[in-house]
């Protein structure tokens, strides 16, 4: 079975940073694209970076220029560097994983991760 573990959350300051980081766990062979979704309360779930096998990367506009979204493929990990953050950016974060393939040649459309919160507070 494949699981995804994020961990980094937590409390900031406006303007601070926080890294966090989800492995990816299973048996696998290989996973399409990994990123990082949050939902924050009373609003819909929302994408936040992706990245590809092939390192090819997108943002939500909200986050450009202050997130970056990186992953190691050898570790089947996925990293999400959050700089310069605001307040807006309090949400639960979840962690993705597209198109799954594990070494048993099981396949995986979507696995997610159990989440972890992150607050942007003074």
């Amino acid at each position: 079975q494949v699981q995804l573990v994020e961990s980094g959350g937590g409390l900031v300051q406006p303007g601070g940073s926080l890294r966090l980081s989800c492995a990816a766990s299973g048996n696998i062979f290989s996973i399409n694209a990994m990123g990082w979704y949050r939902q924050a309360p009373g609003k819909q779930r929302e994408l936040v970076a992706r990245i590809t096998s092939g390192t090819s990367t997108n943002y939500a506009d909200s986050v450009k220029g202050r997130f970056a979204i990186s992953r190691d493929n050898a570790k089947n990990t996925v990293y999400l560097q959050m700089n310069r953050m605001k307040p807006e950016d309090t949400a639960v974060y979840y962690c993705n994983a597209n198109g799954v393939v594990t070494i048993g040649l099981h396949r995986y459309r979507e696995v997610w991760g159990q989440g972890t919160l992150v607050t942007v507070s003074s």
